[in-house]
């Protein structure tokens, strides 16, 4: 069988995760072409997979110029950069693979479930998370009935100081008007994940989240706008620790490639959003936000996602009629208590690749289901539109006094 044929929209750190399928598996999917405004990443990606040089393209709109020719269609655009390019991705009859969230908007995101559903093409939202073994094997031990039924959950994502500080103060997501909210943008995966693996529908919900954190006025003594002025003030968000010390990721994110040389991040922190003091930013997405939701058969859940803590990582307490799940996906464990025999078992889950293994999880599935097979728990548009209208209500809640929306 012949591999997939895809063109890549947007080949910056989201479509190189996903894109090392094809290097991985070529048997499996074949880029045939790209469309990527920055140079440097649009060349490297074109000569990484060997793209003919009448497909390498600056714009999305240049991919669809013309009539369809490739099989899918894979949109790892920034957020406020999805909806155009996936209604003309379906128009033209492509299946898709698209980074979440499907749009900033709630009526972007129906328009899109509608449109895909109306042209009859399929279209993959990337909540990797549930493809990982660790949220693999948490979904297995609830159909197996072993908990009984469940009745509340507790669930933490914890983001994590540090990449709070780069990704939601500095990085691209710091500005609901430029990107989308905290809720939506980081947390669709949760909420992803709690529909799934309740498998009802929820009712009705209501949240609290504030920017609490990293603003002005918690700014120490005596710190200056940019890392780089020469600022004295011993801090765990220096850029100069974090980007010119820091991981690869770190510096990669910044400069727009990997391997940048120490005076390629150093320039950029001088001049970029990347280097300026984590408390004087244009940030204005929640630091901190915890959301109450009751879903179908009385089934009812307490979320809460914070920037404040050292660690990125998500657990989470699944408590049934007939025992209890707890599992925490940096540890890779989930212990399940059984209520008729007192006893405990530990299950210990191996994964490899980004996001636990998630990121390997969903192209598997993805091009499998593309092929026609019977892919189990797939997260196709109309699934993730469901789980993005809680997002939104969500955020309408917390901007209204943590009103109870009805979602029905």
């Amino acid at each position: 069988m012949d591999p997939i044929k895809a063109i890549m929209i947007g080949a910056g750190q989201r479509g190189n995760a996903y894109a090392i399928h094809a290097h991985n598996k070529p048997d499996d999917l074949l880029f045939v072409g790209v469309a990527e405004p920055h140079e440097t990443r649009r060349n490297d990606f074109a000569s990484k997979y060997n793209i003919d040089a009448e497909n390498i393209h600056l714009t999305w709109e240049d991919v669809f110029m013309r009539e369809k020719w490739a099989d899918v269609v894979m949109i790892c655009t920034p957020d406020n950069l999805h909806y155009e390019p996936i209604m003309a991705a379906i128009e033209l009859g492509y299946d898709v693979l698209l980074e979440k969230p499907i749009a900033p908007s709630e009526q972007e995101c129906a328009a899109v479930a509608k449109a895909a559903a109306e042209k009859g093409v399929k279209v993959v939202v990337c909540h990797v998370m549930r493809y990982s073994p660790f949220c693999m094997t948490i979904k297995d031990i609830v159909e197996s009935g072993e908990i009984g039924e469940i009745k509340t959950i507790v669930h933490n994502e914890n983001v994590g100081n540090v990449h709070h500080s780069h990704s939601f103060v500095r990085g691209n997501w710091a500005n609901k008007a430029k990107s989308s909210p905290m809720i939506l943008q980081k947390c669709c995966h949760d909420m992803d994940i709690l529909q799934w693996i309740i498998d009802k529908q929820c009712l009705r919900l209501s949240s609290f989240g504030h920017l609490s954190y990293f603003k002005e006025a918690n700014a120490p003594v005596g710190s200056l706008s940019r890392c780089t002025d020469g600022c004295t003030v011993d801090c765990p968000y220096d850029t100069r620790k974090l980007y010119l010390k820091g991981s690869e990721w770190f510096r990669s994110v910044a400069v727009g490639h990997y391997q940048a040389t120490d005076d390629e991040v150093l320039q950029v922190l001088q001049t970029g959003p990347y280097g300026r003091c984590v408390y004087r930013c244009d940030n204005d997405v929640v630091d901190h936000q915890v959301v109450s939701m009751e879903f179908e058969d009385e089934v009812t859940v307490i979320f809460s996602m914070s920037s404040l803590t050292p660690d990125t990582s998500r657990s989470i307490k699944i408590m049934g009629t007939q025992g209890q799940i707890k599992a925490h996906s940096s540890m890779k464990s989930i212990i399940v208590s059984n209520f008729n025999t007192g006893e405990s078992r530990e299950i210990e889950t191996v994964a490899a690749g980004g996001h636990g293994g998630g990121d390997t999880g969903i192209m598997n599935a993805f091009c499998a289901y593309i092929r026609g097979e019977d892919v189990k728990n797939i997260s196709e548009i109309s699934i993730s539109a469901q789980n993005h209208l809680m997002c939104f209500a969500a955020e309408t809640s917390r901007l209204n006094n943590g009103a109870i929306i009805e979602l029905a």
